[in-house]
């Protein structure tokens, strides 16, 4: 049975894995940026989603306000996904065995599908009268992937 583990073993053979080891603040300033970009995404998707659940700016237009805060949502997800990625290089072959990381890569590439394949779609039909019950449906299954990327983000360094 093939496995993607010679990939990760190639992954910390790089000179980019050797620029993060052999510099003591670069991990910890990479770590920084990732969780900058995870407030941004995290702190627009949920006003987002309390605007769609009816919580806040009830007169405020759902693709009006996802339009004041797209900027602001791509930015924290290229922060986030591209210094996620220089972490992962760093700690490649430890992260192969750790459930943790598994358990984020899935929130992580569900929170994206549902993100661009749902999400985004409610939020530009829901100024249109689009029935109230796909907005919940996106703002709460936006809540859950997306605090579950950052919850099991978070255990990666606690349990294996």
């Amino acid at each position: 049975m093939a496995t993607i583990f010679p990939f990760f073993e190639w992954c910390e053979k790089t000179a980019l894995f050797r620029l993060i080891s052999n510099h003591e603040s670069f991990f910890p300033a990479l770590e920084t940026i990732h969780l900058f970009g995870l407030v941004l995404l995290l702190g627009t998707t949920v006003i987002l989603c309390l605007r769609l659940l009816g919580v806040i700016m009830a007169k405020q237009p759902v693709s009006e306000l996802a339009g004041e805060l797209a900027n602001y949502t791509a930015s924290g997800l290229a922060l986030m996904l591209s210094s996620g990625a220089l972490m992962f290089v760093a700690t490649a072959v430890r992260n192969y065995s750790n459930t943790s990381f598994w358990v984020k890569m899935i929130f992580l590439a569900a929170a994206l599908i549902f993100h661009f394949a749902y999400f985004r779609k409610v939020i530009r039909m829901e100024d249109l009268g689009t029935s109230r019950w796909r907005g919940k449906l996106a703002a709460w299954g936006a809540l859950i992937l997306w605090f579950g990327v950052a919850l099991s983000g978070r255990s990666i360094g606690f349990l294996g």
